[in-house]
């Protein structure tokens, strides 16, 4: 029988590439994200192993709904992948929008522990696995950046997280890219990291034994 994951953030750049690597996989896929338009296009590219519930990472309630349909369909949930985030739109903290802060702060910091409280009582009964988008910028410091400092809190939730699951069975996964060639940036990035780069670290890290719990995967670019 086949495992199910769930990805947040799936209607493009990483979320998109690792549904579509994880289906390849033979993995079911849930894809959840707020453009219906583009989910339902890659479901419907994906095939019957994809479900999208179009939604929004930050309201708790849909969150909730979308992994209660997720365990209806497919039987269970042995993954869920929390990869929705954003940027801010003014660097530094001076000349920084506090209004922004809130809205980046929401996104990349609540909407994962929303789904991580959400799902955690679903990956109890498979001794399943979170994974959770981070980036280098979490593990180094960057000159005035808000966002920087909200991709430290995802390293350390992942790693408290981790040893949390570890009491019954579960595993917890920080993804770290570098430059990803995504819509997150204005211009192509062709020589950067690519999202199936970082979709293929994904699967990796879901597919090890269960002897072996991978903490964190940094992925730079080689150019």
């Amino acid at each position: 029988m086949a495992k199910t994951l769930l990805i947040t953030g799936a209607s493009s750049g990483i979320g998109a590439a690792t549904a579509r690597a994880a289906a390849q996989a033979g993995w079911n896929v849930a894809l959840v994200a707020r453009s219906a338009d583009k989910l339902e296009k890659l479901a419907g590219e994906i095939g019957d192993n994809a479900l999208a519930l179009p939604c929004d990472a930050t309201d708790r309630d849909a969150v909730r709904d979308a992994l209660a349909k997720t365990a209806d369909r497919f039987g269970g949930i042995e993954a869920v992948y929390a990869n929705a985030g954003t940027g801010a739109s003014a660097p530094g903290v001076e000349k920084g929008d506090p209004d922004d802060w809130h809205r980046m702060i929401h996104i990349n910091i609540l909407a994962v522990l929303y789904l991580a409280h959400a799902a955690i009582p679903h990956l109890k009964k498979t001794k399943g696995h979170f994974l959770v988008t981070g980036s280098k910028a979490g593990r180094d410091n960057m000159k005035g950046s808000v966002y920087s400092a909200t991709k430290w809190f995802v390293h350390g939730f992942g790693e408290n997280l981790a040893e949390e699951m570890r009491d019954w069975g579960g595993r917890c996964t920080v993804i770290a890219p570098g430059m990803v060639n995504t819509a997150f940036f204005d211009e192509p990035k062709p020589t950067k990291i690519q999202p199936e780069d970082v979709a293929n670290a994904v699967v990796y890290a879901l597919e090890q034994p269960k002897t072996a719990a991978v903490r964190e995967i940094y992925i730079m670019p080689n150019d």
